[in-house]
């Protein structure tokens, strides 16, 4: 979630945190703020659904999903990473701006 936020910011926008809905407005904005694709975001969302509702649940995660979501989320973050050393290099620590 975090890094799906550091995009967003790195363009300029922000959710509104008191308002419903801004972890799936972070996950399914990746496509247009770093260009992601468009079935990685849907694995992305769909790991936040199921997230939410183990949350509301109290259901146990599987080991499958938290080495899933783990696997998903460094690659996530490789990709942000990327994308601001490309297209935002002023946002990362010892970049002049």
């Amino acid at each position: 979630m975090q890094s799906a936020n550091a995009a967003l910011q790195a363009n300029g926008y922000r959710t509104l945190t008191s308002r419903p809905g801004h972890h799936q407005t972070m996950i399914q904005s990746l496509p247009r703020t770093i260009g992601l694709a468009t079935p990685t975001m849907l694995v992305l969302d769909t790991l936040r659904k199921q997230r939410n509702v183990i949350d509301y649940s109290g259901d146990l995660v599987s080991d499958s999903m938290a080495e899933e979501a783990l696997r998903q989320a460094e690659t996530l973050l490789q990709q942000i990473v990327l994308w601001l050393e490309q297209q935002r290099p002023d946002l990362l620590p010892g970049r002049e701006p």
